[in-house]
């Protein structure tokens, strides 16, 4: 049975953030034994960005959103809705959403956190296109930020060379007539999976040896490839079916940023172009939930993403979830 997809949604805005702080490929050359034509060769990486001590996620996605007025003029008084994706929060309670709202000054707001890791940003784009269709709110920010600096281990020189901070945020709005930017998304998770990328010190279900208090990201690298590989490339490509669209249609394919080597195999097996892939990973590194804004904003800002592109937007990570856009840019 073909899939219907509704949308009322359009993205009237977005805005970035990312901390001063830059942590190149030779500062991680002193801390861990590594180097920079080696971190290159296998992820693309030059640099990312790092959180100061006394900054925080929320912190990013506030700067992002006022970022995000600065530049469009939008007014977010009258936000009914913040959605936040992250897996890097201040605190378990409250939510970083909550704190958006709490520095913003919106009132009437609800306000979520929700965690799909990689997938967060797109996840959480789909979810604010059904509050609009519900017709009970009308303007929602859909924000993804991450400080991960925070939950790297420095001394595993498989994984701290890949994660960076930051956020970026878009401002979604209800039309009144004509049919929403969003055009047609999928989601999928393999929960048998998620032993291959998690953060330890928080539960026993994924490693029962696993008693360190000390929060920490996880990977399997190799398995977290061979799984993007087939069953990431399985989903983008049957997105593009199910919707009708052909690859080449695509003006930009904005995927997760987790390593450049990824970005290119997807390209190869989807059958999109690289030169339509947008990456952030080369000064930013792997932002998680971030990823996808900052790619996007990146060549929204030097005018390569117009108004009347369209967009895949893919995100693909912890759970094992992977979930996709297709939209109209029309700002």
């Amino acid at each position: 049975m073909e899939k219907q997809f509704h949308s009322n949604a359009a993205i009237t805005a977005i805005g970035t953030y990312m901390p001063e702080k830059i942590l190149s490929n030779a500062d991680l050359e002193q801390i861990v034994e590594t180097s920079d034509e080696w971190i290159v060769q296998r992820t693309g990486i030059r640099e990312r960005r790092v959180a100061a001590e006394d900054q925080f996620t929320s912190d990013l996605c506030i700067e992002a959103v006022r970022n995000m007025q600065e530049r469009y003029g939008v007014d977010v008084q009258d936000v009914d809705y913040i959605i936040v994706a992250t897996s890097t929060p201040d605190n378990v309670i409250p939510s970083v959403a909550a704190q958006v709202q709490g520095a913003l000054g919106i009132t009437q707001c609800g306000a979520i956190d929700i965690q799909a890791a990689c997938a967060g940003f797109t996840s959480s784009i789909q979810l604010a296109n059904g509050l609009l269709l519900s017709g009970v709110y009308r303007k929602i920010l859909v924000i993804g930020g991450e400080t991960l600096s925070k939950v790297t281990n420095y001394s595993d020189r498989t994984t701290c060379i890949l994660f960076g901070d930051g956020a970026g945020a878009i401002l979604m709005e209800a039309k009144a007539t004509a049919e929403g930017d969003i055009l047609a998304a999928s989601s999928h998770t393999d929960g048998s999976g998620g032993h291959h990328v998690y953060r330890s010190g928080l539960s026993s279900t994924i490693n029962a040896a696993d008693i360190d208090t000390t929060s920490r990201i996880v990977q399997n690298g190799r398995e977290v490839y061979r799984w993007a590989l087939s069953h990431v490339s399985e989903g983008i490509s049957n997105l593009l079916h199910e919707s009708g669209y052909a690859p080449s249609q695509m003006n930009w394919f904005v995927p997760h940023n987790a390593n450049q080597r990824i970005i290119d195999a997807l390209c190869e097996r989807t059958g999109i172009s690289e030169q339509q892939a947008l990456s952030s990973i080369e000064h930013y590194g792997n932002t998680s939930a971030a990823s996808i804004p900052l790619a996007l904003d990146a060549a929204v800002r030097d005018q390569r993403v117009l108004p009347g592109h369209l967009l895949l937007l893919y995100g693909f990570g912890g759970g094992l979830t992977q979930s996709g856009v297709i939209l109209r840019w029309s700002i």
